[in-house]
């Protein structure tokens, strides 16, 4: 439905800009915004809240995803179609190295797909790798503002209640940095349509030392994590205005 208004996002061309920020929860769509200048709700639908905003002069759009590659995809397949050229994940994700603490922020380099949605679209064997221009801009605004982050590969999976210690021991032993659900079908229809992508995700819990994800971000996460959702925000800010 290329050129259309969009049955999910309900946008059709025109309405968003060319670079989108693309959260899970339609909560953190507001708390991005509330970084910005010139906010608009352009549409809101199911678990998709679409807002415009601009920040130090730079025009872009923040787009909730819902849980999940499925529902990822549906955004990201829409946003494109309507002409978004370059996607940043900002999300929270699992650790899977010891060393990586609650709080600590990952730059994805590339994602295993340890999920469902992308085998409809392609070989599980073909990589699902990020923009190494998103990347270098995330790192960039990293390095400026003093911040350190972890830069490497990370799991997207579909069952978060079935990420067992069998599975959480091999992706440790395979070196990923932690997993997440959606950053897999994000780096894999960007690149399959020509277009950028990339990750920066917090850390609000660590599967191998048996720290779990809280109910809420504010009530439940410790302050270090509370405290780099709003940094891993203003990075990524930052680094979309070199983008």
């Amino acid at each position: 439905m290329t050129g259309a208004k969009q049955p999910h996002l309900l946008v059709e061309p025109g309405d968003v800009a060319d670079i989108a920020l693309v959260p899970g929860d339609p909560g953190r769509v507001d708390r991005i915004a509330s970084y910005c200048e010139d906010t608009e709700i352009v549409a809101e639908n199911r678990e998709y809240r679409v807002v415009n905003a601009t920040y130090e002069g730079r025009q872009l759009t923040i787009c909730s995803t819902g849980i999940g590659s499925p529902s990822a995809t549906i955004a990201v397949e829409e946003l494109a179609a309507v002409g978004v050229e370059t996607f940043v994940r900002v999300g929270t994700i699992g650790a899977l190295q010891s060393e990586i603490e609650i709080g600590d922020m990952i730059v994805a380099t590339a994602a295993a797909k340890a999920e469902g949605t992308t085998k409809r679209y392609e070989d599980p064997t073909i990589p699902a790798v990020a923009d190494v221009g998103v990347v270098n801009a995330l790192q960039r605004a990293a390095s400026d503002n003093n911040e350190t982050i972890h830069t490497g590969a990370i799991v997207t999976d579909d069952a978060f209640y079935a990420e067992t210690d069998e599975h959480v021991s091999a992706w440790e032993r395979a070196g990923m940095l932690a997993v997440e659900m959606e950053a897999a079908a994000l780096f894999t229809l960007a690149r399959r349509k020509g277009l950028s992508a990339g990750a920066i995700c917090t850390v609000d819990g660590n599967l191998v030392e048996g720290t779990q994800k809280g109910e809420t971000e504010e009530d439940e996460l410790p302050e270090k994590a509370q405290n780099n959702v709003g940094r891993a925000i203003q990075l990524t800010l930052d680094a979309v205005t070199t983008l």
